[in-house]
């Protein structure tokens, strides 16, 4: 045997050895993550059994409402005074609108900012 060959076990063992260490690592990192993902799961609450599951209510599915909606108008600020910050207004509420005609976009318009329509013409 020449001591060229020696010299080219020896780095092949050391890689070997390396590689080894490297799937046992990836291994444990496994059961490790195994082992906590079972402690995790015995931590939760139980499944809920048939009879806890969500029911209808008595009436039926809950279907869609169309209504036209109208906002509170904003407190008008008297003359001289300061304007109202959005901290100081109450969270406004909407009510129904008497309108039953629905609110359109005027024809040609997409409705909103680079929606892709012509625009009104």
């Amino acid at each position: 045997m020449s001591t060229h060959s020696i010299q080219l076990a020896a780095p092949s063992g050391l890689w070997s050895l390396a590689l080894f260490a490297v799937a046992v690592a990836v291994l444990a990192v496994l059961a490790g993550s195994f082992w906590l993902g079972s402690r995790i799961k015995f931590r939760e609450p139980p499944r809920p059994r048939p009879d806890e599951q969500p029911q209808l209510p008595p009436g039926g599915a809950v279907r869609e409402i169309r209504e036209n909606r109208e906002s509170e108008e904003v407190p008008k600020t008297l003359d001289g005074g300061r304007p109202l910050t959005p901290y100081e207004l109450s969270n406004q509420q909407t009510r129904p609108s008497t309108a039953k005609e629905r609110p359109r976009w005027s024809k040609g318009s997409s409705g909103s900012f680079g929606g892709g329509g012509l625009g009104a013409h």
